[in-house]
């Protein structure tokens, strides 16, 4: 079943977490929604959750770019070429020492986390700007705003979302194509359980030990569709993450020393 000249949004990421959360949100808000993400059991049930009718369902691993255009071209079938809005939200992380991450852990985060997000990005434009008042939002990170230990690399992609995202902006503008940057503070996904191979330790035991507040996928998808219909190009979701923007700016030396106390002795 097709959009029915109703609003689109594609979404990476979608069979869990931020990507459900959010996609739920746009659909009782009367949009089309396309799902997408590497999970097939993930996304049947996200389907059913949503309705056949309101969501179309597509394998896509990011780190793909003919996908990416098979999968897009195929969404847009449905809804008249529109494309409204465009969110790169799918992401990973590998949590622990920087020395004690596998090569692989590093590219995986590296080619999901920036490839996948630019990969959306080109292949997504024509269609963005197909669509008046359209608008491309990419998921970085509160990591993104100061480099955590353990979490090196993570932290290095967000920066690089956020900085993407920066650019975009301004270049994109001469399409008419807004860009937001979403950065979340810690929000209760499977993400939180991420750890790295030969190690019991996840980002979620820092959490626990730092005292640190978890928001939910509800409230990250709130940001979202917030961002969609507004014009800042940030968003932070959650107090605690717009404390951290202001510490970083102001206060990064007492930020450092924050982290510094909650690492394990080395």
């Amino acid at each position: 079943m097709g959009a029915d000249g109703r609003k689109a949004i594609f979404i990476t990421g979608a069979a869990s977490g931020i990507g459900l959360a959010t996609a739920k949100r746009f659909a009782r808000e009367g949009w089309y929604v396309g799902l997408a993400d590497i999970d097939a059991g993930g996304l049947k049930a996200a389907r059913e959750a949503l309705g056949a009718g309101n969501c179309g369902v597509h394998r896509l691993d990011v780190r793909d770019r003919a996908a990416w255009k098979k999968e897009l071209a195929a969404f847009t079938k449905g809804t008249n070429g529109r494309l409204d809005v465009l969110l790169n939200n799918a992401g990973v992380a590998h949590y622990g020492w920087f020395e004690d991450l596998t090569d692989d852990e590093v590219d995986r985060q590296i080619d999901i986390n920036i490839k996948g997000v630019v990969n959306g990005a080109r292949a997504g434009l024509d269609l963005l700007i197909g669509t008046p008042g359209s608008v491309l939002i990419n998921v970085a990170s509160c990591a993104g705003l100061f480099g955590a230990p353990k979490m090196a690399i993570y932290s290095a992609t967000k920066f690089a979302v956020k900085g993407l995202s920066e650019a975009l902006d301004l270049e994109f503008s001469r399409h008419g194509v807004a860009v937001r940057c979403i950065m979340p503070w810690f929000v209760d996904t499977p993400i939180l359980q991420a750890g790295s191979q030969g190690s019991n330790e996840k980002i979620a035991d820092t959490i626990r030990q730092g005292g640190s507040e978890v928001y939910t996928v509800e409230e990250a998808a709130d940001v979202i569709w917030k961002a969609a219909q507004g014009k800042d190009l940030h968003w932070i979701v959650g107090k605690a993450g717009k404390r951290l923007r202001f510490a970083a700016r102001f206060m990064p030396g007492a930020v450092r020393k924050q982290l510094l106390s909650m690492m394990d002795p080395v």
